[in-house]
């Protein structure tokens, strides 16, 4: 598997832009946990999460995209337990089990599931590209994508479901979804919302209630957290107030400021500015993974590198539409940036993936 390897087509582009959105993630972390005893440990956890990561994108690049096809039976079945084994037993937070504890770490296996959800789904638009685009070629590929998000969502945990069936959606749509399915999913999709919306947690339906009707006088939760959020965005004006100086940060009015509204704190302390620096560096990543999806020798390699970028790229959309007040809070991190490890970690394993797409076609042109 790593006959003619050549490290000359790494893209060391696709690297940079990664690790300075890691390395720049760490320092915000940083300076949010400021003077908080109980997490002051979160920077130095982050900066050990992103060294494991590096290893990893370079070890998973050494390595033949292909070859994860052959495993995805045990790939898949170890993905499930995992997934079965956390809604019997992990530990319950916020009303949700989303967590294995390993010693003092947190493990979330739903991060990596999202990665197992794009190399399955590689594979099987792999090998059925010569079939017709019909209903039974759409079922297929749902239900083996559903094999992993349904225990996802009876974590509960909607809004990684809601990332898996996007990344699904799109990756149909780039084989050849007809435009007559992809309506009738969206009709189907719009009467399952009015129709389950009686039946979510009740922290789900609150998040959606407070989103369209925002109670002002609220000095906790997801309204406050929103309201405090648009006023770090709004009080950092066009350069910011400076690194470590940001009053809704420092002072703590603004919540899960190193995780949720991480981008709200990049606002106040670096501006209008800053905020659109880190926008443009995801969109570079992003641009860099569908280049590597077009120059992929195979319908895998392609898929594999689409579905990183538009796993990128919702999060990330997600995250700010959140923060600007766009869309109700969804508790999506901000990809690369945001605290926490399995999400990061995750996500460097598909950088690695992606690196093999891209060495095992041609030389780089920037």
């Amino acid at each position: 598997m790593l006959r003619g390897l050549s490290w000359r087509h790494f893209d060391f582009w696709l690297l940079g832009a990664v690790v300075l959105a890691i390395a720049f993630g760490v320092a915000m972390i940083d300076s949010a946990v400021a003077g908080n005893v109980e997490i002051a440990d979160y920077p130095s956890r982050q900066a050990i999460f992103a060294g494991i990561g590096l290893v990893v994108i370079f070890g998973i690049a050494a390595i033949d995209y292909n070859y994860w096809s052959v495993l995805y039976r045990p790939i898949y079945g170890v993905m499930m337990l995992l997934l079965f084994f956390l809604f019997l037993s992990a530990r319950a937070v916020f009303g949700a089990a989303r967590w294995f504890r390993v010693g003092v770490i947190f493990v979330q296996p739903t991060e990596l599931a999202k990665i197992v959800v794009i190399l399955i789904l590689a594979r099987y638009f792999e090998q059925t590209q010569d079939e017709p685009r019909d209903l039974r070629w759409i079922i297929s590929s749902l239900l083996w994508t559903m094999g992993l998000a349904i225990w996802i969502l009876l974590q509960p945990n909607l809004s990684n479901v809601i990332v898996i069936m996007v990344i699904w959606i799109s990756m149909l749509w780039l084989n050849g979804l007809q435009i007559k399915h992809l309506l009738t999913f969206g009709v189907s999709g719009l009467i399952l919302l009015v129709v389950g919306f009686p039946f979510l947690q009740d922290y789900q339906r609150q998040r959606v209630i407070t989103f369209l009707f925002p109670d002002p006088t609220a000095r906790h939760g997801a309204t406050y957290n929103v309201r405090q959020a648009l006023i770090a965005i709004g009080s950092g004006g066009l350069l910011g107030k400076g690194y470590g100086h940001g009053s809704q940060v420092q002072l703590r009015f603004l919540k899960v400021r190193h995780t949720d509204f991480i981008f709200s704190a990049i606002s106040e302390e670096f501006g209008l500015i800053g905020a659109l620096l880190v926008i443009a560096v995801l969109v570079f990543i992003i641009a860099r993974c569908m280049r590597a999806a077009r120059m992929a020798r195979d319908t895998s390699g392609a898929m594999i590198a689409f579905g990183v970028g538009v796993l990128i790229f919702f999060q990330g959309a997600v995250n700010i539409g959140v923060n600007l007040n766009l869309i109700p809070v969804s508790g999506l991190p901000l990809p690369f940036i945001s605290y926490g490890g399995s999400g990061l970690l995750s996500l460097m394993l598909g950088i690695g993936l992606v690196e093999s797409v891209i060495m095992r076609h041609k030389a780089l042109e920037f």
